[in-house]
């Protein structure tokens, strides 16, 4: 009796000293630093230069959709270019995570931040501080002619007062964080710029470095945001765009499968429904801002579609309420 009453006791110290490692290491990694070069970037005055990053942040980058304010998605909807004052939640199971102001104001946006600690962040994942930003952006391999682009297009606007609140990290998530979270960078070597034409190169770039197409049509651990599907494949349940609470939707399977949603469609189809915009009310999908794509990067857009793999995936098409 006296052994075992021994045993147990010995158990609950390391037990109660492993948990206590684990907390205190949790702590110390919230806060690791990085390292990551400063691309050569620096915006420009050139007034096609911003214009071209305007129309990237209103129109295939989407910028817009995340960083304009929460109450600004129904002016996006018209077709207005609403201030990118930030403020829009997102709530994950690790954390409730809040857009940032990235209006060059000097308190509460970008405006202390240089042209190379925006262009690391963006294209390496790392703030100014060192520490690992969250992987929400595409930008990774946006050539250095865009990411200068919308920079100098980022300068140029309206400084906007706005305090965006701290992020909100729940104990799973300082968890993530302490071990899962780094940053991340390029695929490969970034061109310094492509050429903007119907090829499926040009669709390719713009389906994964600018409108982040299989960041929402693959399905992903909403832990870390790992991939946990076949790309393009779909089937990411996200929260309803008007009644997050109540209701779901599924992304749709994009891959040339029978099971795909563009299955059977041509191209003229394909850019048409671009051009309808939002007709599901819960789509999450910034339909106001890809609906201003050209003709000819549609075109681009749906010619890489069409080489992608198929993947048989099956995906539960409409709105579901969360309850199911």
């Amino acid at each position: 009796m006296k052994t075992l009453k021994k045993v147990l006791k010995w158990t609950g110290i390391v037990i109660v000293a492993l948990i206590l490692i684990l907390v205190i290491t949790v702590a110390c990694r919230q806060n690791m630093k990085y390292e990551a070069p400063y691309p050569d970037i620096q915006a420009s005055a050139d007034s096609s230069i911003i214009a071209r990053g305007r129309y990237l942040a209103y129109g295939p980058g989407h910028c817009a959709d995340c960083h304009g304010a929460p109450e600004s998605r129904e002016l996006m909807l018209k077709g207005q270019e609403v201030p990118l004052s930030g403020g829009m939640p997102f709530k994950l199971p690790i954390a409730n995570i809040y857009v940032r102001n990235i209006t060059p104001d000097m308190e509460t946006g970008i405006g202390k931040r240089t042209d190379k600690e925006i262009a690391r962040l963006l294209r390496y994942g790392v703030r100014p501080d060192g520490t690992a930003g969250l992987d929400f952006m595409p930008f990774h391999n946006v050539t250095d002619e865009d990411l200068t682009a919308i920079i100098s297009f980022l300068r140029t606007q309206k400084p906007v007062k706005h305090k965006v609140p701290d992020h909100e990290i729940f104990a799973l998530g300082k968890v993530v964080n302490a071990f899962l979270i780094k940053p991340v960078g390029p695929s490969g070597e970034v061109p310094k710029s492509i050429p903007r034409d119907t090829s499926v190169a040009y669709g390719q770039y713009l389906a994964n470095s600018i409108a982040n197409c299989a960041g929402c049509h693959t399905n992903r651990d909403m832990m870390t945001g790992a991939p946990i599907g076949e790309l393009f494949a779909g089937g990411l349940k996200m929260e309803s765009a008007i009644d997050p609470e109540n209701y779901s939707i599924f992304t749709p399977n994009l891959t040339p499968d029978s099971t795909g949603r563009l299955f059977g469609w041509s191209q003229e189809q394909f850019i048409k429904r671009f051009r309808q915009g939002r007709l599901i009310p819960h789509s999450v999908m910034p339909w106001p801002s890809y609906s201003r794509m050209s003709d000819d990067e549609l075109k681009a857009l749906y010619k890489f579609l069409q080489t992608l793999k198929p993947v048989k995936n099956v995906v539960k098409p409409g709105v579901i309420a969360n309850k199911e």
